[in-house]
């Protein structure tokens, strides 16, 4: 049995096996008896669930930021939620953000954000005007720190539901 078909077969019975094999090939240079079919799907693969995890982790964040910033009505008792959720998804997908996963991002900030706005829009019963395109930046989405202004209108035309004297502006700190 040739080292390929050994390939072929370990890939299809145990794939663990077939990934340690298919590594040694690669750092001995031996790119001939590659299984080249199963690794090309493989690589293929991988980059499409990276893709679809910074994907859903962005949708995350867009959901809970348009939640925190426009739903005044529940505000009060899912603030410390959303900010928390908030604060795990950036922590998570700047873990592993490549540069191309940022790229990828940016690409498709605008289909991310529309996902993001179907779900807040049926979440809050349609009674909220939300923005038609996505009000951040992708800088501002993964910025750990970041947070919209809350409450009123500011210079960026961005809701603020909290003055500046509440216990949760000094929490997020919002000053005068």
């Amino acid at each position: 049995m040739t080292v390929k078909s050994n390939l072929i077969s370990l890939y299809e019975n145990e794939y663990e096996q077939w990934l340690v094999e298919t590594i040694n090939l690669l750092k001995e240079n031996r790119f001939n008896e590659l299984d080249k079919e199963h690794l090309i799907e493989e690589l293929e693969e991988l980059s499409r669930r990276e893709k679809k995890t910074v994907e859903r982790f962005l949708e995350q964040i867009i959901r809970h930021l348009l939640l925190l910033q426009y739903w005044t009505v529940e505000y009060e008792y899912n603030a410390n939620h959303w900010l928390a959720e908030i604060m795990s998804f950036r922590t998570q997908i700047n873990e592993d953000l490549t540069q191309n996963l940022r790229n990828y991002l940016q690409e498709n900030q605008a289909k991310i954000y529309e996902k993001a706005l179907k779900y807040v829009r049926q979440k809050t019963g349609y009674e909220i005007i939300f923005p038609e395109n996505c009000p951040y930046s992708l800088e501002q989405l993964l910025d750990i720190n970041w947070l919209p202004f809350l409450g009123g209108e500011n210079s960026n035309n961005q809701v603020i539901t909290q003055s500046p004297d509440s216990p949760e502006a000094e929490k997020l700190g919002i000053e005068d």
